[in-house]
């Protein structure tokens, strides 16, 4: 069993996956968890921190899922591209971790300070995009000209579009891992 702030996390991606932040009030969190509103503020303080909290818990999963893909192969072309689709899975976990991304970062229009962890964690990703690119250039797996930090930032961004779209219904899971595949080839260029 996961210890309380844990369960409380998880109640918390699950309300913003499905409702939202704006109107995400702790008392609805703490029913969600199953634990009182006293708890909730003697971990997280109050609901700016249980934001950033689950801001956080929510980008240690997408690693978690996202670096399996770290484990399948040596060739750094092929762990780029599984590390991209693996944002694209078909599991509760994966659909509630985009989904709440999708509106944290919506919802960072308006709250400065969700802005910047959510642009840190972003920079982040986009970094860890930039290595496995200039890697695939050291091994010749990728074009020489391409730039990797903005190769990554279409890449993350592009992503980051598609899954909204994979998640409204807009675009089926394989059109949007057909895109993305296709964008990764485009961006890389031809195996050198």
């Amino acid at each position: 069993m996961p210890d309380r702030g844990t369960q409380i996390l998880r109640a918390a991606a699950r309300l913003i996956a499905r409702r939202g932040v704006r109107g995400l009030r702790v008392e609805e969190v703490a029913a969600e968890a199953g634990v009182s509103t006293a708890l909730i503020y003697y971990h997280f303080k109050n609901r700016s921190g249980l934001l950033r909290h689950t801001l956080e818990f929510i980008n240690k999963r997408a690693v978690r899922y996202t670096d399996a893909a770290l484990d399948t192969t040596t060739d750094p072309r092929t762990r780029l591209t599984e590390m991209l689709l693996l944002e694209f899975q078909d599991t509760p976990e994966v659909r509630e971790n985009s989904a709440a991304w999708g509106e944290l970062r919506a919802s960072a229009v308006f709250a400065p300070d969700l802005g910047e962890q959510l642009a840190a964690a972003t920079r982040d990703w986009s970094d860890d995009v930039a290595h496995l690119i200039r890697r695939a250039q050291e091994a010749g797996l990728a074009a020489p000209d391409v730039t990797p930090e903005s190769a990554a930032e279409r890449l993350t961004a592009l992503t980051e579009a598609l899954s909204e779209r994979w998640l409204t219904g807009i675009a089926p899971l394989e059109r949007v891992r057909e895109l993305l595949g296709g964008a990764i080839d485009r961006e890389l260029g031809n195996r050198v």
